[in-house]
């Protein structure tokens, strides 16, 4: 079988050796484990709030119950990519990480669609993204472990074509299960659909299998193969993360957690939403691990919290430049994927409620339309590193998020649904670009030793957006546009266009 990096031993690498170019069948392999991963995340995303409105969820109360992905992930990453930037052993440094997260998905997808009630689904969809993240979060440093620099937006771009053709999978699925085999797409009051049921243990199956696949047919560089390649960078753009003294943790911590209490304060007085909370406590959350950290500092300890936080205030410039470019993003993607199927299923379809055809049909239909911009995504993998050629890596991202912007808007002006598939060709080629360009970016300005916590670092300004998105979503619709979900997608497309300005100014690491 074929290896996704050539076996060399330490001692024959020098200071100044370099990554070796690998074949495309090399990265192939690396990248197979995405396909079945983003099984488990098209299904999350196509079917989680059809499965939340089945059991008795209210529309404006969606985004609070997704809040389990980003405060998940927000949590999870990090740590994750510390862990996994100091593993090694009989699996290599991220493949023990794939396969346990792989297992615990698996598990938590054949639960996802028996759900006995709301909050019962809510807690599995806790711990289905929880475990993705396990998963995921090492595969992205995995690309820029392997290889050299000149093949990294490649990689990328092949880790986008896995990730759409998954979705694609995973999105058609129920459709398919219901209109080819003639699987029940509609059930009693409270339950779940046969052909939802049965595309959860298809996508447990295929989720495991992908995966297993990229464990068992690659190899990694150990830790003094990767000292020796980061020897030969000139120019090591983090050399290594300054430690911030006590007194900045200390004021930092007091102020973050003021803020937390205040908000929290207000709120309460004024009895506003409840949504309001989660921001509070999460800023309060923030401001308590700093106080942590200065604890630690004064008594000149070190351990994983200190070096993550380390680690995050000394982000090199590319990554914060990123950082707006993926906050306006992902807060654009967090409302589609909230709020697409309440709006085609009462705009398009003419229906709010889930025991009904109409709805089921509608809701049938975002999942093949998911299907279709994921599809997109996977062939306009192939084509954003030849876009990135003429334009630059950052111009051709704000090409494609551009493109976002305007297909989000689209899916509001189109009232005849069999045309919603048109704007989903915009949108997949957005999504293709946030799964490549950003990382392909980064990758090159961080150090190989540090590849898994930054990475994981990298994915909190995806999950504050997605964080902010699932508290003020709903409060923002239900007390200015009477709870109409349409407007999500339009304040989406908004931020698609401001994420495309951003991008343009993002300083590129030269190596």
């Amino acid at each position: 079988m074929s290896q996704a990096a050539p076996v060399l031993s330490a001692e024959t690498l020098t200071p100044r050796a370099v990554r070796p170019r690998l074949s495309m069948w090399a990265i192939w392999n690396m990248c197979v484990g995405f396909f079945g991963i983003q099984i488990g995340f098209g299904l999350q995303n196509a079917n989680t709030s059809r499965i939340f409105q089945t059991l008795g969820a209210e529309i404006d109360s969606l985004a609070i119950l997704w809040i389990a992905a980003p405060v998940t992930g927000l949590l999870v990453q990090p740590i994750i990519g510390h862990f996994s930037d100091k593993t090694w052993g009989g699996l290599g440094r991220r493949r023990p990480y794939f396969l346990v997260g792989a297992l615990l998905t698996s598990a938590a997808l054949v639960l996802m669609p028996n759900s006995p009630t709301l909050w019962f689904a809510a807690a599995m969809l806790w711990i289905m993204d929880a475990s993705i993240n396990i998963t995921m979060e090492p595969f992205r440093a995995f690309v820029g472990d392997n290889l050299p620099e000149e093949q990294r937006t490649t990689g990328y771009a092949m880790q986008s074509f896995f990730i759409g053709a998954g979705a694609v999978f995973a999105s058609v699925l129920p459709w398919l299960l219901s209109n080819v085999f003639n699987l029940a797409s509609t059930a009693a009051e409270g339950a779940v659909p046969l052909s939802v049921k049965v595309a959860f243990y298809i996508g447990a199956a295929g989720l495991l299998g992908a995966v297993l696949w990229t464990v068992f047919t690659t190899k990694e560089y150990s830790p003094a193969q990767v000292a020796a390649f980061d020897g030969a960078a000139e120019n090591d753009p983090v050399p290594t993360s300054p430690q911030r003294d006590a007194g900045l943790y200390g004021l930092g911590g007091l102020t973050f957690l003021g803020l937390g209490v205040a908000i929290a304060a207000v709120v309460f007085a004024a009895g506003w939403e409840k949504e309001l909370y989660i921001l509070a406590g999460a800023l309060a959350l923030f401001g308590a691990l700093q106080l942590a950290v200065a604890a630690f500092r004064r008594a000149a300890r070190t351990n994983g919290l200190t070096e993550i936080l380390d680690d995050i205030f000394a982000m090199p410039d590319t990554m914060k430049g990123l950082a707006v470019v993926q906050f306006f993003s992902w807060f654009a993607l967090f409302a589609m994927w909230i709020y697409t199927t309440a709006t085609v299923t009462s705009v398009h379809y003419g229906s709010s409620d889930p025991t009904s055809a109409a709805y089921n049909a509608g809701a049938d239909w975002v999942g093949m339309l998911f299907g279709v911009y994921n599809g997109v995504a996977a062939l306009a993998a192939f084509l954003i590193p030849v876009l990135a050629r003429r334009t630059g890596r950052r111009g051709a991202h704000a090409i494609n998020l551009v493109l976002g912007g305007f297909s989000l808007i689209g899916l509001t002006l189109i009232r005849d649904p069999a045309l919603l598939w048109l704007p989903m060709i915009g949108v997949g080629f957005a999504w293709a670009s946030i799964l490549s360009m950003p990382y392909a970016i980064l990758a090159g300005a961080l150090p190989g030793r540090k590849m898994g916590v930054y990475m994981g670092v990298f994915n909190i300004f995806i999950v504050v957006p997605q964080l902010l998105a699932a508290t003020i979503l709903g409060l923002i619709l239900r007390h200015l546009f009477e709870g109409q979900a349409l407007y999500a997608l339009i304040i989406g497309g908004i931020s698609f266009f401001i994420a495309a300005v951003s991008a343009l100014f993002v300083r590129e690491h030269r190596a």
